[in-house]
């Protein structure tokens, strides 16, 4: 066996195993909500083994122990690939100190997330357990996606800005109003059917008012992302960003009409299970759309040039007070 693929890495081998960190952590909590939605979140009754006599499921714990030990062996190969992915960015030449802090969150986060998933079943599901157990997904996720984005450009300490600073707040106001969906939806999920177990006690809220306050927020993440797209448009964006922008227009689009639908038809195990995918995937493209906007290369707003794609007419001094408002930050005024 050739050990020097392990021993001196490429950038593209580590990027593959960043990639694939990030697809796993998608993964994990489409795997959560599955236990969620099939009442199997007590499928193995105990941490850290299953039972009191067996590491692993047995045939006596049936479908649910089958689906709660998948959902915690996926935690497990997570953490594998993390310790795989930190030891081989720490091998590469000349490596950035952030990537290497950014490894190491998919090392540290995952085995403390498994912690609170114990928590999570020594206390018969809390509700707030619950919550918490799903939630630290996300930093996670945050963590791969900006592993994966620098291992692309190659960019190095400091990444230099690539879109006016405005852009930029927007993308970030992307993922803040991401954040407060996924916090709100939770919340919904702590007062709705779909606990792990029938015997769960809810959180002490209306359903309907939780449930109000969650599609307010997915109100404004979608007015906020077509304003987004627009401004990502209008200032000749990068296409990471304008692709970004759009995916996720079309992405909240149809996450709003998978939500209504739960709630007509009174909010089904395999839809719900599909919307939380969905957002754990919507969260990852706001994410990405924002780091996106920074990184290595030259901005994209061409010098000299108006938003409509004009030629800027030589020795009009309003045309360079023009230019210069549009000017990036970090670049500097044409001589």
């Amino acid at each position: 066996m050739d050990t020097r693929g392990l021993l001196q890495p490429t950038r593209p081998q580590v990027l593959r195993l960043a990639t694939t960190a990030l697809v796993l952590n998608i993964a994990l909590v489409g795997t959560g909500a599955a236990v969620r939605v099939t009442g199997s979140g007590l499928g193995c009754p105990t941490w850290p083994r299953c039972t009191s006599d067996s590491v692993v499921n047995t045939a006596a714990l049936g479908v649910h122990g089958v689906i709660e030990f998948g959902n915690r062996g996926l935690a497990v190969l997570l953490e594998a690939v993390g310790v795989l992915l930190l030891l081989a960015v720490r091998r590469l030449p000349d490596v950035p100190r952030s990537w290497k802090r950014l490894a190491a969150v998919q090392v540290l986060v995952v085995p403390l997330q498994a912690v609170v998933g114990g928590v999570l079943v020594l206390t018969h599901l809390n509700p707030w357990v619950l919550i918490a157990h799903f939630l630290a997904s996300f930093p996670l996720t945050y963590a791969a996606a900006a592993l994966v984005r620098r291992l692309r450009d190659g960019s190095r300490e400091p990444r230099l800005p690539l879109v006016r600073s405005e852009l930029r707040l927007l993308t970030a106001g992307l993922v803040t109003s991401a954040t407060s969906v996924l916090v709100l939806g939770s919340l919904v999920t702590g007062t709705g059917p779909h606990a792990g177990s029938v015997k769960v006690v809810r959180l002490p809220f209306d359903p309907r008012s939780v449930t109000q306050l969650h599609t307010d927020a997915v109100f404004l993440l979608v007015g906020l992302t077509l304003a987004t797209a627009v401004a990502a448009r209008a200032l000749l964006a990068p296409r990471a960003v304008v692709l970004g922008t759009t995916v996720l227009v079309g992405l909240e689009i149809a996450q709003a009409v998978l939500g209504y639908t739960q709630y007509f038809t009174g909010t089904p195990a395999a839809l719900a299970a599909l919307h939380a995918l969905a957002a754990a995937v919507i969260f990852t493209v706001a994410a990405w759309t924002h780091l996106s906007t920074s990184g290595a290369g030259l901005p994209t707003i061409p010098l000299g040039r108006e938003l409509g794609g004009r030629e800027r007419p030589a020795g009009n001094p309003a045309d360079d007070r023009f230019s210069e408002a549009l000017r990036p930050v970090g670049v500097a005024k044409e001589q």
